[in-house]
């Protein structure tokens, strides 16, 4: 039906026709689309159908089929990104054609192959930042479905992302952590060194004090900054729940560093001594914020993702649980409690008689929610204190309150945490590694942001320009990226395949391109040479 939709001599579909929302044929099959195996193969095979014979019927000059945008901006791979149509998205990546007409269609290259070992060449195209809202930063920033980790898995995102990593974003990560390092020393030395009594506190002339004042003003603007770059960090992606378990919370805990020490600075000039709690918590959440830079070692990383899924999922169903049950009791002992009454003898009219008296409490005692509350935070730690009982009326209701307590929070809530801990320590350890690889390309490409803009240019990926279409002249850039597929390689040693993606397209580079495309790129190498020759012997071998 489609075949002889597109090519009905009476009126052919037009296939770049756009829905009410810009959306063409290409956007409605990622749009239907499904994450299965059997409903992926049938609309891959759709969408290469329409894609090739739209390139067979189409007229010259007339606008390429998947670079069609829709209203909100999205091409058909771009959109399959945003809707983490993970199937369709990795055939489009990895979509390869042999026919030599269909081949500037191809996003991908097999450069060579030998044995398991595959050397192909993936278009960038939409997929590098160069271009505004390209494939990764949507992947990375601009969607919450719960399969980005392993979307960044698929060649050449992973490649990419790597390429990036070992070419500058570790030098300037690493260079970032010793900065803060720094400064995390000087908010210390300043909030050790501060000065005792009622602020503001005059700058006297003395090195130590005029040391102690740049150190404060330090501590200030590094804090502006991160309340400045977590302000940005919410516009661009806002925090929610339910992808905090995959982004991380570490925006969140600088944000809540720098605003403390904002609200601490402005405490200080208005004369506040309570200005002290704040800086003391200021500078707690500045150590913990130190754990953010071990997304920078794979195996520290993914212990910091096994800490934040426990903290987000165990920790927290624990917490809601046991702050009910640590209310309830602690409001039950305080309406239950009622001390002995005391009597005191007097003298009235002559006789002598026992008046009865005001209780004597002379510390904090279990009438006192707050106090109550806190002796019964003891009882869940095996730290509680069965003196009190003492002096109260109704000791067996008292008895039977605590013991249900520690039965339900010491027994059953602790060990039921550990076991879920342990359960999640399990299950976690299978995904942690592509959610650590997703926390780190947000460091990545938050990193690259900052960069200036001539120096972005000589950084983005990108080896190799070749020629696909020769009659256009028009050259596109390539991604190196080797592979071992150990499914296919006995097949493969059988097959002659070229070394390359065709002399033709390669005169037409070494002619047209770049100067950097000029060089021997596509040259191979004495081993390869050799292995070339082994695999290609001579057809008519000479007799000794």
């Amino acid at each position: 039906m489609v075949t002889y939709l597109m090519e009905n001599r009476h009126r052919r579909a037009d296939l770049t026709d756009k829905d009410s929302q810009g959306n063409t044929v290409l956007h409605a099959l990622v749009v239907i689309v499904e994450n299965t195996d059997e409903n992926t193969e049938m609309v891959s095979m759709m969408y290469d159908h329409i894609l090739t014979q739209h390139s067979k019927l189409k007229k010259k000059g007339q606008v390429e089929l998947e670079t069609i945008e829709n209203d909100k901006g999205f091409t058909p791979l771009k959109l399959a990104a945003k809707l983490g149509k993970i199937g369709l998205f990795k055939h489009m990546l990895h979509r390869e054609f042999t026919e030599e007409e269909m081949r500037p269609l191809s996003r991908k290259l097999t450069e060579w192959v030998y044995g398991p070992v595959h050397s192909s060449l993936y278009d960038m195209s939409s997929i590098e930042t160069d271009e505004d809202r390209s494939v990764l930063e949507i992947v990375v920033f601009g969607t919450n479905v719960p399969n980005r980790p392993e979307m960044l898995q698929i060649e050449p995102l992973r490649s990419i992302l790597q390429d990036k990593w070992d070419r500058f974003a570790s030098k300037i990560f690493l260079m970032n952590f010793l900065v803060y390092l720094l400064y995390l020393f000087i908010f210390t030395a300043v909030a050790f060194y501060r000065k005792k009594g009622q602020p503001p506190f005059p700058v006297q002339n003395v090195p130590l004090d005029h040391l102690r004042c740049v150190g404060e003003v330090i501590t200030v603007l590094g804090a502006v900054w991160f309340f400045i770059k977590a302000l940005i960090s919410f516009h661009r992606n806002p925090p929610r729940f339910k992808t905090l378990y995959m982004d991380g919370f570490s925006d969140i805990l600088f944000f809540l560093q720098a605003s403390l020490l904002l609200i601490c600075t402005i405490l200080y000039f208005c004369g506040r001594r309570e200005y002290v709690g704040i800086l003391v918590l200021s500078l707690a959440f500045a150590w913990i914020n130190v754990l953010h830079y071990l997304r920078g070692s794979k195996q520290m990383g993914m212990y910091s993702v096994m800490m934040q899924r426990m903290i987000l999922v165990d920790l927290f169903h624990f917490l809601c649980v046991y702050s009910v049950l640590l209310l309830g009791f602690s409001a039950a002992i305080v309406a239950l409690h009622e001390e002995t009454p005391r009597y005191i003898k007097k003298v009235i009219n002559g006789t002598l008689v026992q008046v009865r008296g005001k209780p004597r409490c002379k510390k904090p005692c279990y009438s006192n929610i707050r106090f109550t509350i806190l002796e019964m935070f003891k009882f869940t730690i095996g730290m509680g204190d069965l003196g009190f009982t003492d002096r109260v009326e109704y000791k067996e209701v008292f008895y039977t309150l605590l013991i249900l307590y520690i039965v339900l929070t010491y027994i059953l809530l602790l060990n039921m945490l550990i076991a879920l801990m342990g359960s999640t320590v399990e299950i976690t350890s299978k995904e942690s590694e592509n959610i650590w690889n997703l926390q780190r390309a947000v460091t990545i490409l938050d990193m690259e942001r900052t960069l200036p803009r001539y120096l972005k240019d000589k950084l983005f990926s990108g080896v190799s320009h070749v020629t696909l279409d020769l009659q256009e002249s028009k050259t596109r850039k390539f991604f190196r990226v080797e592979e071992m597929n150990w499914k296919q390689w006995k097949s493969n040693l059988g097959v002659n395949r070229e070394e390359d993606p065709g002399e033709k397209m390669m005169m037409m580079m070494m002619m047209s391109g770049p100067k950097e495309s000029r060089r021997s790129r596509w040259g191979l190498n004495p081993l390869l040479q050799r292995i070339r020759a082994r695999r290609h012997p001579p057809e008519n071998p000479a007799v000794p």
